[in-house]
């Protein structure tokens, strides 16, 4: 009986498309596991746009050009990511092409929340098909569209969630309470930045110019924050 009980286990274990009797799907959440372990991204609303960051693992070799943790997806969106670097790169250029589609087809830009779930549908089909396995990376999406700043995470499983400010990683519970203690809606850029910086730092002890990456946007677009603003947040 014990093995019998075991070898079902295995098996739902291992099948992404089958639930176990109560309900789970196992690699879904193993995958969620992973997230918790990619270094610490944020994303936060300020009264006129928002501000994203994320840590970078990095050694002195590196060079950043080559794997970046704050995309651009759109002139009016970005993106941070924690998670498998393939994983991320594949959903970033699919979600660029999504965005370019809709410009195409409506001739306008793609609302945030639609980008969000373009992705979102995308992770989503990668737990119901046979062979796949899911995506191991979360996204928070942030942009502003019509004057309003907005913020989405999307899940491994395809879910999506709207937030003020939100922080994912193995920093999440301390960065969600200092998020709950800080946030407001009034924050200006300059303070949101700073207060980004406050969270990534329940995620690393060593933090520098090299291993922070920050964008903000506003109703001008997305823009990188250079090394020489963001030495002064830290």
């Amino acid at each position: 009986m014990g093995m019998m009980g075991k070898q079902g286990k295995m098996g739902y274990d291992r099948a992404i498309v089958t639930f176990s009797p109560d309900g789970r799907l196992f690699q879904v959440e193993y995958a969620r596991e992973a997230i918790k372990r990619a270094a610490t991204c944020t994303a936060i609303k300020f009264k006129d746009g928002v501000c994203l960051a994320a840590l970078r693992p990095c050694d002195k070799l590196s060079d950043d050009r080559g794997s970046r943790k704050v995309h651009q997806i759109d002139e009016h969106i970005g993106a941070v990511s924690a998670g498998l670097v393939g994983d991320t790169r594949v959903l970033v250029n699919y979600a660029r092409q999504r965005g370019q589609v809709y410009r195409i087809s409506y001739q306008e830009k793609i609302d945030v929340r639609s980008l969000a779930e373009e992705i979102g549908d995308y992770k989503q089909q990668h737990t119901q098909y046979g062979g796949l396995r899911p995506m191991g990376v979360s996204f928070l999406v942030g942009g502003v569209y019509n004057g309003e700043p907005l913020i989405f995470e999307t899940d491994v499983g395809g879910d999506i969630y709207g937030w003020n400010a939100q922080v994912i990683g193995k920093g999440r519970e301390g960065g969600d309470k200092v998020l709950e203690d800080k946030w407001k809606k009034s924050l200006t850029e300059s303070k949101a930045k700073s207060l980004a910086v406050e969270v990534l730092e329940e995620g690393s002890t060593d933090m520098n110019k090299n291993t922070v990456k920050m964008a903000v946007i506003t109703e001008d677009g997305f823009r990188y924050v250079e090394e020489e603003e963001f030495e002064k947040l830290l």
